[in-house]
């Protein structure tokens, strides 16, 4: 069975990889949408392990200041090019990652990587991260945060 069109184009705009590795996992997937995202996932991933060496001296720092102006987070998360740290996909990763931290909390990275995004909730931070990485094809690491709170 080979991919159709429309499929390809979906799951093109919501993962951002390429269409032949998406036509590939939906063949593999015997057209099925959900199987070949799941496919795409774990490729995504195995892309993640090979990249996760390389230095990630570039990238950014988010900062997010709460509506009451009581809280705020700066986080730093790198990536290998300064091409990359101004992408569109990139930013937004960013900011997303500051709400969640400002949002849920957490008390280190790890604990961060494992939490549900707040934006989405069938989704873990780690696959947002592993998502971007297929997207952007470089290494991208969360390297620290710190939150303040008036007071504290």
């Amino acid at each position: 069975m080979t991919a159709n069109t429309a499929a390809v184009q979906k799951l093109r705009n919501e993962t951002g990889l390429g269409v032949m590795d998406i036509k590939t996992a939906l063949d593999e997937a015997g057209g099925d949408e959900a199987q070949a995202l799941e496919i795409l996932k774990k490729k995504a991933g195995d892309k993640m392990t090979k990249r996760a060496d390389r230095a990630t001296g570039q990238g950014k720092i988010g900062a997010y200041v709460h509506g009451d102006s009581k809280s705020a987070v700066l986080v730093e998360v790198g990536c290998e090019t300064d091409f990359v740290a101004k992408n569109d996909d990139f930013q937004t990763f960013v900011k997303d990652i500051t709400l969640q931290i400002i949002s849920m909390n957490p008390i280190d990275v790890e604990e961060l990587l494992a939490q549900d995004f707040v934006k989405d909730t069938s989704k873990k931070i780690a696959d947002l991260l592993k998502e971007l990485v297929a997207k952007t094809g470089e290494n991208v690491a969360i390297k620290r945060f710190i939150v303040y709170r008036l007071g504290e």
